[in-house]
């Protein structure tokens, strides 16, 4: 009670903290490379501009991937990044479950000089649009 009683006597304040928030939220969002949809990460692939890496887990991973992709799990990133020195000439694109491993994969991958997007919505969209996965 008494904090709704603060929000309605401090809305001012508790509205510039909200603002700064998203502004917050959306500035590390954009910190891990553009977002790309479905449909441009396919033109991506298929004009080879492009090399798709998995953030998920290997588990995951083997449930259903993008054909092609290349599966570094975000935990094991800094440790396997030499794999992705090959494609340093091309743009990474990042995918994971729903988007919310590929911010930090993309900035630690932007510290070492790759080119990085991320795909908007991750498999679960790609998979919402019927595009096709394989299962290993």
């Amino acid at each position: 009670m008494e904090f709704l009683v603060f929000v309605s006597e401090q809305w001012l304040l508790v509205s510039a903290l909200l603002v700064l928030i998203y502004l917050f939220a959306w500035r590390e969002k954009q910190k891990g490379g553009k977002s790309v949809s479905a449909h441009e990460a396919t033109r991506m692939l298929n004009s080879d501009s492009a090399v798709l890496v998995d953030v998920r887990e290997a588990a995951e991973f083997k449930a259903g991937h993008i054909v092609d992709a290349i599966n570094i799990p975000h935990t094991r990133l800094s440790e396997r990044i030499e794999e992705l020195q090959a494609h340093k000439d091309k743009i990474l694109l990042l995918v994971d479950k729903m988007g919310q491993h590929v911010g930090n994969a993309g900035r630690a991958l932007r510290d070492k000089g790759f080119e990085v997007r991320r795909l908007d919505g991750g498999m679960l969209e790609w998979q919402n649009q019927n595009l096709p996965v394989i299962k290993k």
